[in-house]
């Protein structure tokens, strides 16, 4: 880890060997160079590389290749690496503004059947005319912990799935700032 593109700014390095060029990109995907999709196992290899690196350092991606590059290829790799995870930035903050929306409903439609489930728990405390255990008091009960069982959705998803979501979001926001670099092969002998 040494210097940085930005003064002051620390940078780590990722370091990725390929044959050729063509192995960083998905081989099925039809689109433009710029747009193509990375292939899964490069996109996997390159942010599990980056999770390991310290946050406050910009990333610097050194691919180091067997075979040169076609020159425009070469030339626009930093732009569709950068791309691309723009684009799986952007995907990722849609879904977590979906999950926040689903956290939302759910966490209505829950204390909607929570307050159902308790009233109906009181109306029914009107009968229980006996002070030890009855059928209605059973069911009075059953009406609170099925009351409750309703908030678990909402309350799972504010408080534990958007952590997640919302850091891959971070780590791929991130890497649409990746340097990336080529190193081509000195000996071009046949």
């Amino acid at each position: 880890m040494g210097g940085g593109f930005r003064d002051g700014m620390k940078t780590a390095h990722i370091q990725l060997r390929l044959r050729e060029l063509a192995q960083l990109f998905n081989s099925m995907d039809p689109s433009p160079f710029l747009d193509r999709d990375l292939d899964a196992d490069a996109e996997e290899f390159i942010m599990s590389w980056a999770r390991e690196h310290p946050k406050d350092h910009e990333l610097e991606l050194t691919i180091h290749l067997a075979a040169p590059p076609p020159p425009d290829r070469a030339a626009n790799l930093q732009e569709a690496v950068q791309h691309y995870f723009a684009m799986r930035s952007e995907m990722k903050q849609h879904e977590f503004q979906q999950l926040m929306r689903r956290g939302w409903r759910s966490l209505l439609i829950g204390l909607a059947f929570l307050a159902g489930c308790l009233s109906l728990g009181g109306f029914l405390a009107r009968f229980d005319s006996t002070t030890g255990v009855s059928l209605v008091s059973i069911v009075r009960e059953g009406l609170t912990i099925i009351g409750w069982v309703a908030m678990w959705r909402p309350l799972e998803i504010y408080l534990y799935n958007w952590w997640p979501v919302r850091d891959e979001q971070k780590l791929l926001a991130r890497l649409t700032r990746m340097h990336v670099r080529l190193v081509l092969p000195t000996d071009t002998q046949p």
